[in-house]
Parts: C-alpha cells; structure tokens; sequence
C-alpha cells in the first residue's frame, strides 16, 4: 500500500498484456502502446493526480501478477466476471461490448447443440468467450484455444477454424482490416447467456480507497465529456454502454 499512499515516491503501476487488441491497445514502431485503454488510463491517472506507469504482464498471469504487488490495477479490457470477482476488486464499468460469432460471409449459424454441431471454434485462452462455448458446445462442436486473438484470427482466415467468438468491438477492427475482407458478424451471444460484457479495472481486494478512487474518476470523465472526447476516434456508438445519469 505504500506505493499507493506516496504515489509522489513511486508510480501506480497498470498491467496489461503485451498483444495488439485494436482499438483497445497497439503498439506504434517505436514501442509507444496506443488506443483506448491507454487513453482512458492517462485520463484516469490525471483524474486521481496520480503518476503511471504501464508495466506489460502475460494475459495468463496478469491476476497473479496483481495479488503478488508486482502491479497495482489491470487495465486491459478484463471482462467483470463473478468468477474473477472472488478474487480482485473491479471499479464500475468503463466500457460495455457485445461477444459476437464471425466467420465467413456466408456462414449460417444457430446458437443451439445442433446448429454448432460439427463446427470447429476458435477462442482466446481464459476468457469469457472460451468459458461460454464450452459450456454450451464443448460436446458437439471442437473448441480450440489460442494464447492471443491475433493467432485465433490467423486461423479463421487460413480457413483452419469455421468460427471465433470474440468481443464485437474488436472483431469490428479485424473486419476492417484486409484479412478480415471475406468474414463478417454473425450472431451475437444472448445477453442472458453473458452476451454483453462489462468491462472494469482490477484492483487488489485491500485497496478499497483506489478502487473507490478510480470508480469515482470514470464517472467524472463521463460527466465532464471526457469520457466521449477520448471515444470519439475509436467507435461510431457509445461504447460506454451504461446509463448516463
């Protein structure tokens, strides 16, 4: 906590993963990570008058990296889970997606037992999305895993996977993009089976007063217009997804 207290002496430290995730985080030529999350972070720094300091952690041991004070919030797009809830602390929601099926064009699907069966499913390792499709097709569809959504995206274009189930926003950037030309959205998961995605800020459960601290911050960013201002470039919707008042 003591890092915490005289942030003056030593910076909050916010962990991410080292991987690009358009429009959330990329990283130029010259190793400067840009995108959403990196702008929202700075605004939220500036907001609590504290200095930070990004300090890039594997996806995988990101929440053990936490615990273990090598980080002090986790930053990076981490979906608000009851699951992940037991063991850190999440601020209010800072942007709200929706987990969405792509695939070819001219893909039909159906989100039952029979309408996946036989299919071969592409998912990023420790996620949301792996936990819902194996909890829904892991008997009649082949579930496979991958470290980043790049390699699952890779193998979606090489036509190695029939589908990939990832959150909308960044598959939006991938569909942009020219090995995205030929895919397109095809379902989206139902909201009552966790189809739409809080996203928060991990803290250590002890740090009560920073979580309380960064909660309040992105309230003021969303009161003040901030909030919008940092959006603008990178959606065409409110990807803050809560209600405003």
């Amino acid at each position: 906590l003591a890092a915490i207290a005289t942030a003056s002496a030593e910076p909050l430290k916010i962990g991410m993963a080292p991987e690009v995730y358009p429009p959330f985080e990329w990283k130029e030529a010259d190793g400067t990570w840009k995108g959403f999350d990196i702008d929202i972070g700075k605004a939220i720094c500036t907001e609590i008058k504290e200095d930070c300091v990004l300090v890039e952690v594997a996806w995988d041991g990101i929440i053990p990296a936490l615990q273990a004070k090598k980080i002090d919030m986790i930053l990076n797009s981490m979906t608000i889970t009851d699951e992940r809830s037991k063991i850190v602390d999440f601020t209010g929601p800072y942007y709200a997606t929706r987990a969405t099926f792509i695939g070819p064009k001219d893909t039909k699907i159906e989100l039952t037992p029979e309408g996946m069966k036989g299919k071969t499913i592409g998912v990023q390792i420790s996620t949301t999305h792996a936990a819902y499709v194996e909890s829904k097709f892991k008997d009649v569809a082949e579930i496979r895993t991958y470290a980043t959504q790049d390699e699952a995206n890779a193998d979606l274009v090489a036509g190695r996977i029939d589908m990939v189930l990832a959150d909308n926003v960044a598959l939006d950037a991938f569909l942009k993009s020219p090995d995205g030309s030929g895919l397109a959205m095809l379902a989206d998961v139902p909201a009552e089976d966790g189809g739409v995605l809080n996203a928060g800020i991990a803290i250590r459960k002890e740090d009560k007063d920073l979580t309380a601290k960064v909660s309040a911050a992105i309230l003021a960013l969303v009161k003040s217009g901030e909030y919008d201002r940092i959006a603008k470039p990178y959606f065409n919707f409110d990807v803050y997804g809560q209600p405003r008042e």
